[in-house]
């Protein structure tokens, strides 16, 4: 992790907090090999940036000091992405990756080829999106979290709530049967829809063009949901 996120419930005092969970203070006592008198980059979640001194460190317990966070998180990009729901270890790598590379609002959506099962995984519950989102903010040196909505009814989702969501924004989903490429270096707000492993069928494609969206493509390669994620959001935001 490049920072270490604190929570509010942390502190015992304004400038002090304890951090007492196994995979923080493990991180810290293994991987920065850190000692009392360290300084430490640190975050509030949803609060600014700064650093805070190591008072004391043990393997169970690190006691930091001196806490000051006065700079601000990176700025979000403008861009909310609608994404059919993926396999559960490929969402995790996803989630991770949207909250690194500052996505602050996604959609999980039911579609044609998203499987039932999907919906029962463990990696859907609050706390499991949780632990990846904050996973990719202390990659990314961020604080802020992204928001997750779970959308289990395409088409009510699409003639209801879509339109009144993409407003003010340029609508695109990701289709590989298109003749128009994905545009570069966008300016605007984005609201960007990837089907899942297979892609959205024809009909869902189609309800989305019929919404407000453009299909565009990203060449002649068929990839993966985990790549062609991060390699719309660098194209677009480059």
């Amino acid at each position: 992790m490049n920072i270490i996120l604190l929570t509010a419930e942390d502190f015992c005092s304004p400038t002090c907090a304890v951090i007492t969970d196994p995979r923080r203070t493990e991180h810290i006592f293994l991987i920065h090999k850190a000692q009392a008198g360290d300084q430490l980059k640190l975050g509030l979640i949803n609060g600014d940036l700064g650093q805070g001194k190591i008072l004391f460190i043990a393997t169970n317990h690190i006691v930091v000091d001196e806490i000051v966070l006065d700079q601000p998180p990176p700025p979000p990009l403008p861009l909310t992405i609608l994404l059919g729901l993926p396999r559960p270890k490929m969402l995790k790598r996803i989630l991770q990756t949207v909250a690194t590379l500052g996505v602050k609002k996604i959609y999980l959506l039911n579609s044609y080829r998203v499987e039932k099962s999907y919906w029962q995984t463990p990696w859907l519950t609050p706390e499991a999106i949780h632990t990846q989102l904050v996973l990719g903010l202390e990659q990314g040196r961020d604080t802020r979290l992204p928001e997750v909505i779970l959308t289990k009814r395409f088409k009510p989702f699409v003639e209801d709530e879509l339109p009144r969501l993409i407003n003010n924004s340029r609508a695109l989903v990701a289709h590989p049967y298109t003749n128009q490429a994905c545009p570069a270096q966008a300016r605007e707000s984005i609201t960007l829809a990837v089907g899942p492993e297979g892609g959205f069928i024809p009909y869902e494609i189609s309800m989305l063009e019929q919404c407000g969206f453009t299909a565009v493509h990203l060449g002649a390669r068929i990839m993966r949901v985990e790549t062609a994620v991060p390699y719309l959001i660098g194209r677009l935001f480059s």
